[in-house]
């Protein structure tokens, strides 16, 4: 089978389906702009193409999104135009759609199938918008408008591919019928094999203090520190933590950037915001034992969340993070917000603990509970390895359902475009 994989930032959601799917003798190629020459990874073909145009100023603010959806479709259409010209005919294209690249892609192979990675559609709705009040100030009944523009991208993928996959049920469910029915959900997987519990773990957090499992280590993760993910929340309770725990130490991982969200005020980052919110209230002695790591390496990110005595995780309604399951994964006794995404992974008192997003009292009192119960600790971070094992496992559960949706994608009939 010839497969294309369409990624803008490879190989992301692709990075252990494509070396499977070459390793049992597909052809597999990937275009995206990531890279700047062509290269050989995993058996994969990678192959660059350019974005070559910004976008025009003075435009509509709700349009902007999708011109650059568009623009970048333009600039993959081109890539792909000149792979058919060198003889390159895919029988299946695995995209993710929500840039906006694999947009004109059937126009260039209209026989190929093509299976979308349907990451979230965007319902303009609580708790999907106005789920935190400090935040939707601003908001107004033309949000719902601004997000009918942008699902623009969503609809016009819908019309030509035969199939979708998403990595839960929350984020699947958010789709509209009739493409709903086509969205198989299967998670991306969890190595279990290598996350997992390891008693002599170490994190060196800095030149002058390393922490072992005999720490009070408590984790909070994110790819960048903002609101989306409950890191004002978690600030929010810090002080209190401190004072309740005088042995612990806070271990913080994310960027100064914005993944999801609304930005902050302009020359100012989430993470600061916080800290100069709460700083008062911390003594210097205190302070000393919170630790922001920023961004670091997978096997820093691993030792930390096996060094983990707690991991807190907070989130909007919005897309699961890895690093949920990883922690879990890793034994980790977890303590998460009753958030819709969080439900299907975390049962109270079975795989975890929850707590309402905004309760910084409850934060505060079950994090304190966990943190003096070893026993509760043990059987929930035990509980929580299981239910990874038996439902993301990656060799066992989600390869395989990823390489069997794409031999069931290769026979569907072929989506006929309206336009």
């Amino acid at each position: 089978m010839r497969i294309l994989l369409i990624h803008q930032n490879f190989p992301g959601q692709y990075k252990h389906l494509g070396p499977a799917l070459a390793a049992r003798g597909d052809e597999v190629v990937a275009l995206t702009p990531k890279v700047k020459k062509p290269a050989i990874w995993k058996g994969i073909r990678v192959v660059p193409y350019q974005i070559k145009r910004g976008n025009a100023k003075g435009g509509h603010p709700w349009v902007v999104d999708l011109e650059t959806k568009i623009i970048r479709g333009e600039a993959c259409y081109d890539g792909a135009m000149q792979l058919k010209q060198q003889g390159f005919e895919p029988d299946v294209i695995l995209a993710h759609h929500g840039w906006g690249e694999s947009m004109f892609l059937k126009d260039v192979w209209p026989n190929a199938r093509i299976g979308l990675y349907c990451e979230f559609y965007h319902l303009p709705e609580y708790p999907y918008m106005n789920f935190d009040p400090e935040f939707d100030k601003t908001g107004t009944p033309k949000d719902a408008l601004r997000l009918r523009v942008r699902n623009l991208n969503n609809h016009m993928h819908f019309d030509f591919a035969e199939a979708g996959i998403s990595p839960t049920h929350f984020q699947a469910d958010t789709f509209p019928q009739p493409f709903r029915d086509k969205i198989t959900v299967m998670h991306d997987g969890v190595n279990t094999d290598m996350l997992c519990q390891n008693i002599d773990a170490k994190l060196v957090v800095n030149d002058g203090l390393t922490l072992t499992r005999n720490d009070e280590v408590v984790t909070f993760i994110n790819r960048n520190l903002e609101p989306y993910r409950g890191y004002h929340i978690f600030m929010r309770a810090l002080p209190d933590i401190l004072k309740r725990r005088p042995n612990a130490h806070i271990v913080m991982l994310g960027g100064d950037d914005v993944s999801y969200g609304a930005r902050p005020p302009q020359g100012k980052t989430w993470k600061q915001i916080f800290i100069d919110e709460v700083r008062g209230q911390i003594s210097d002695q205190d302070w000393q034992r919170v630790h922001f790591m920023g961004r670091v390496p997978y096997d820093q990110f691993l030792s930390m969340v096996q060094v983990s005595r707690v991991h807190v995780y907070l989130t909007y309604p919005f897309v699961l993070s890895w690093s949920l399951l990883e922690s879990m994964s890793a034994q980790a006794a977890i303590l998460a917000s009753d958030t819709p995404p969080v439900l299907e992974a975390i049962k109270d008192n079975e795989t975890g603990v929850l707590v309402d997003f905004f309760d910084t009292k409850g934060i505060v009192d079950k994090l304190d509970t966990l943190l003096d119960d070893p026993d509760l600790r043990d059987r929930l971070g035990r509980s929580a390895r299981d239910f990874v094992i038996r439902t993301y496992d990656l060799e066992k559960t989600c390869l395989p359902g990823h390489l069997d949706f794409v031999d069931r994608l290769v026979d569907l009939p072929l989506a006929i475009p309206s336009f």
